[in-house]
């Protein structure tokens, strides 16, 4: 028979490694799914996906319905514009947008946008009390 303590320190030994992997792993998952805001020239530079964030260019947006495929211009506080090519359904808000945030990577020219954040005024602003 062997030894109960030695049968438990084991156990202790594995749950402890599993323990460690498991963070390990948590923490290497959270890490690769980051998306860091940056300006339009520091997206420019990154190969990694990024978050651009600016308003949406009055008259810019093309939608091809058939492709689906929606190209706009977005433009940051210092003017600066960055064209931006996203390939899915067109949000239906967007037109109202008050700020646009584009989730993606720039390439040849262009921000390919993966995901969109439309940002809408509120209802309720501009409401004052009665």
């Amino acid at each position: 028979m062997s030894d109960p303590r030695r049968q438990r320190r084991l156990w202790y030994i594995i749950g402890g490694v599993l323990i460690v992997a498991f963070l390990g792993y948590g923490a290497t998952s959270f890490k690769s799914n980051l998306t860091p805001y940056v300006s339009f020239e520091e997206a420019q530079r990154r190969s990694g996906k990024v978050q651009v964030a600016g308003g949406l260019v009055t008259g810019s947006s093309q939608y091809l319905e058939e492709d689906q495929v929606l190209s706009f211009a977005i433009e940051d506080e210092d003017g600066t514009l960055l064209d931006v090519v996203y390939a899915g359904v067109k949000p239906g808000n967007f037109e109202e947008a008050t700020q646009i945030v584009a989730v993606g990577i720039y390439r040849d020219g262009t921000f390919e946008a993966d995901q969109l954040l439309v940002k809408c005024p509120s209802k309720y602003q501009g409401l004052e009390e009665a």
